[in-house]
């Protein structure tokens, strides 16, 4: 067996015996790793504690044929911030939930992981309940499935912007509305989102409007993965 070392974000963990989890983790440089973490639920495990959803280890790994195996563990910040805040935990998940199933059977991607890396700290230093859309849409942008949001993604046309289409994949204006009607205040967020404005759309006030970005983002995010983001029921519910 190859000894590797990487750095990774823990998306999920579950039991595996008695006394181990398999945890699988998204990494710089393989993608999405699952593992054996040995011991871990015994009081004395060092492992444990380090080996928890939104953790960013450096972790050293033996290859294994089907799951590979942890030996150490070193944690480079536990974002003690979002597992004491049940919102920001539930947010934080749904975001864990949406790379886990977007990596499954992917090539491994380092703007991926720098992406879910760049989302949690922000998510962690600001509760802008835009956060979470914001990497939805940027997941997608990262998929090649960024939507149109300069323009009507029909007819160009610049102004007027007034509906929303997953299928058409962007925004449409007055003439070839279909789809769901947004107000000028989301597609101003959108454009920011999606133009390198994050930062002025994360000052945004919690509103009608940063729900709507919020729900488009989820549909489109679910469109794609072709099933409901378990996570998100919680957010709702947070």
């Amino acid at each position: 067996m190859a000894l590797y070392r990487e750095h990774g974000i823990v998306l999920r963990t579950h039991k595996l015996g008695e006394a181990d989890r398999i945890i699988a983790l998204y990494t710089a440089g393989r993608g999405k790793v699952r593992a054996v973490a040995k011991g871990v639920r015994k009081t004395r495990s060092k492992f444990g504690a380090r080996l928890e959803p939104t953790s960013h280890v450096a972790v050293q790994l033996y290859e294994g044929r089907s799951l590979d195996i942890v030996t150490q563990v070193e944690a480079i910040d536990h974002f003690r911030v979002l597992r004491e805040d049940l919102d920001r935990f539930a947010r934080a998940s749904a975001m864990l939930e949406a790379v886990d199933q977007i990596s499954e059977d992917a090539p491994p991607s380092t703007a991926l992981y720098q992406l879910l890396l760049r989302a949690l700290r922000t998510l962690s230093s600001r509760s802008s309940t835009l956060v979470v859309p914001s990497f939805f849409w940027k997941l997608l942008a990262l998929e090649g499935l960024r939507p149109s949001v300069e323009h009507c993604v029909r007819c160009t046309r610049p102004d007027e912007l007034v509906a929303f289409d997953l299928v058409e994949g962007g925004l449409l204006c007055r003439t070839c509305r279909r789809g769901t009607s947004v107000s000028p205040e989301a597609v101003v967020l959108l454009q920011q989102i999606l133009g390198g404005q994050l930062g002025a759309a994360l000052e945004a006030p919690p509103s009608a409007a940063t729900a709507e970005v919020e729900q488009l983002a989820t549909r489109a995010l679910e469109h794609h993965l072709e099933r409901r983001l378990r996570s998100f029921g919680v957010l709702e519910q947070a």
